[in-house]
């Protein structure tokens, strides 16, 4: 059996470093907002290689016969409005997120450690986003949003098998294991990995395809649903467990 755990410190620091350049990145130079948040027109043309652009007004392509294939108007009343429908949306779903899982494996160790894995996924894509936003000019739009919120489902579903894993193991005493939780994890980890692992590649190739052929206007959405499947199948086992693991663990120290 493989000894997980042993490398916690590694996990952390791994994570640590993505999080802090991201929220580096969100401090220094913010998101770069698309019209869905601050308003105006977006036009996008297609044009006879095949080629995709878009542009924030209408243009005239006499010389290349393009063609108009997207054109969208908000209004400047509507951005600021989905801003804070988007912070409520977020924050509403990581709060019902903690309740259900600490309910249903009554325990709130469960929950705020599944929890703080999902923030950990959305803090490493919005921070990423915001690296692409200064470096290349991405701009986040309401497709955006809806990656985030796919992707805390599917963190804290990859979470879910782990942490229900370790339960059981908890509840049936094996002398191998006994009661100590690091063994208990080593184990859960060792039997859903490989389940884990395969889960989360077909959707990877999948997104990979959608990146590298998709269009223009899909092509940043599913680059968001990849940076966010890799992080949250990174997180589940050495984030949410080493979580689960590391408070146990104190919890025992301190009742000593």
């Amino acid at each position: 059996m493989i000894n997980w755990m042993k490398y916690r410190f590694i996990y952390f620091v791994i994570s640590a470093v993505f999080l802090s350049a991201g929220i580096f990145s969100l401090f220094k130079w913010g998101l770069n907002l698309g019209i869905d948040f601050t308003g105006g027109t977006i036009v996008e043309y297609k044009f006879s290689d095949g080629s995709t652009k878009i542009f924030n007004e209408r243009q005239d392509f006499k010389d290349q016969k393009a063609e108009e294939i997207r054109f969208e108007t908000v209004g400047p009343s509507i951005g600021p409005d989905l801003i804070k429908k988007t912070i409520i949306a977020l924050s509403v779903s990581a709060t019902l997120i903690l309740i259900w899982v600490a309910i249903q494996f009554k325990s709130i160790k469960f929950g705020i450690s599944a929890t703080l894995a999902t923030l950990h996924d959305s803090l490493i894509l919005i921070g990423g986003f915001s690296l692409l936003g200064h470096f290349f000019g991405v701009q986040i739009d309401f497709l955006f949003v809806t990656a985030v919120l796919t992707i805390l489902s599917f963190s804290v579903h990859d979470t879910i098998v782990v942490y229900d894993r370790i339960r059981e193991k908890s509840k049936k005493y094996d002398p191998k294991l006994g009661s100590d939780i690091t063994k208990i994890a080593n184990s859960a980890l060792t039997e859903t990995m490989v389940r884990s692992l395969n889960n989360s590649f077909t959707i990877i190739f999948m997104l990979l395809s959608l990146v590298l052929l998709g269009g223009e206007s899909v092509r940043w959405f599913a680059v968001a649903l990849l940076i966010g499947t890799i992080s949250g199948t990174y997180s589940s086992p050495f984030v949410a467990v080493p979580i689960l693991v590391t408070w146990e663990e104190l919890e025992k120290k301190f009742k000593k």
